[in-house]
């Protein structure tokens, strides 16, 4: 049997590789002869250094950088780089440097967290060599629309009077226009390719935007949520009117509190879901040609996973190239039937019986293996009772 494992992490318990090696331990219980091939994965959020880290071995470096954190604060960020400077890739989370992780919960506060570390991230990638970014966007505290990026890199955001907008979504009350980057802090002007990991839709303003979304979750009070929503409507009008950049309304803008859209106006960015590019990256299609089964898994799995998180983005493409697809999850949520029309076969929750969530995240590893050993067991009945029946 020929098992390709291809799961993203389980948030808060296990890594992508921690998961990979515990299923692999379940499938070898249910049979010592598997071959078997791990593939960690991530959507573009947190992990995706971990997996792409992992994928490359003894050919990616993990490099740190001390950059100013969401609070002003200086923090440790990190990037991965692939290949030799002049020609590298260097792959980061915005997290690492303006991440929610990164801000107590009694100091949320998207009005006045920036993006300003993720603009320092991009440059010392450049500065090492890279020539192709690729950056994962989720999980920030910022609501800032990239304008804090936007000054790190070299762009003025000025007020009426002339002066420096200060940092935060609210800061963004205060713009009145934008002096484009020419020196050497801009990446557009280099030519560095900006690939962006997102894995959301969202418009950058209105009710399905940023800040109506996701601001409350990074500690914004509903009136706040308007003052940042016209914050970032203010910001979109002056891109396109100083830099020419339409970005109100494209799918993703909104992502990482506007970070989508800003990344697209200050630095050429792109925007991918992130599952295609992990996959494209780790060469997973290429791992699945010939495999007898597919074992992808996250901590959760419910309606909203259909719309392309890492588990379904590892069925759909399992699925085209004929390989039957099982998910193991931490918990199985209310929809998650809809996954099985996207290219999953089948889905197992991990925990054997009603589990208090602190104690299911602490067994996660125990779990995971003895749930895994249990669907490879499944697996190799199917095919036996298949093959005694021809």
């Amino acid at each position: 049997m020929r098992v390709v494992i291809a799961p993203d992490k389980f948030k808060g318990s296990l890594s992508a590789p921690q998961v990979v090696e515990a299923v692999r331990r379940g499938i070898l219980a249910a049979d010592p002869s598997a071959e078997i091939i791990g593939v960690p994965m991530a959507d573009g959020g947190e992990g995706l250094v971990d997996a792409l880290a992992a994928t490359a071995r003894d050919d990616g470096e993990i490099r740190r950088v001390r950059v100013t954190g969401p609070l002003g604060e200086s923090v440790d960020a990190r990037f991965l780089l692939l290949g030799p400077p002049g020609e590298a890739t260097a792959v980061a989370e915005m997290a690492s440097a303006a991440g929610l992780v990164l801000v107590p919960k009694d100091r949320r506060d998207p009005g006045a967290t920036t993006t300003r570390g993720v603009g320092e991230l991009l440059l010392a990638m450049v500065r090492a060599g890279a020539r192709r970014v690729v950056l994962g966007i989720g999980g920030s505290a910022t609501n800032d629309g990239g304008a804090g990026m936007a000054q790190a890199l070299g762009y003025r955001l000025l007020d009426s009077r002339g002066r420096d907008i200060p940092p935060g979504g609210l800061g963004l009350e205060s713009l009145d226009r934008i002096e484009p980057a020419d020196g050497p802090e801009s990446i557009a002007r280099q030519g560095i390719h900006v690939a962006v990991a997102c894995d959301v839709t969202n418009p950058l303003c209105g009710p399905t935007g940023a800040s109506a979304v996701y601001g409350p979750q990074k500690g914004a009070t509903p009136a706040m949520v308007e003052r940042l929503d016209r914050g970032l409507r203010r910001l979109a009008d002056v891109i396109e009117r100083d830099l020419y950049v339409p970005i109100a309304d494209v799918p993703g803008a909104g992502a990482a509190g506007g970070l989508g859209g800003g990344l697209m106006a200050f630095a050429n960015g792109r925007l991918k879901p992130g599952i295609d590019l992990v996959i494209f990256a780790v060469k997973l299609r290429d791992h699945l040609q010939g495999a007898d089964l597919c074992i992808t898994g996250e901590g959760s799995l419910d309606g909203q996973s259909a719309y392309g998180k890492t588990a379904i983005g590892v069925a759909r493409l399992a699925r085209s190239l004929g390989v039957p697809t099982f998910a193991l999850a931490g918990s199985i949520g209310e929809g998650a039937e809809a996954c099985l029309k996207e290219g999953l076969d089948a889905y197992f929750p991990i925990c054997p019986g009603p589990t208090a969530l602190e104690d299911a995240m602490a067994r996660a590893d125990e779990f995971l293996t003895t749930a895994a050993e249990q669907a490879a067991r499944a697996f190799l009945a199917g095919a036996r009772f298949g093959k005694d029946r021809r």
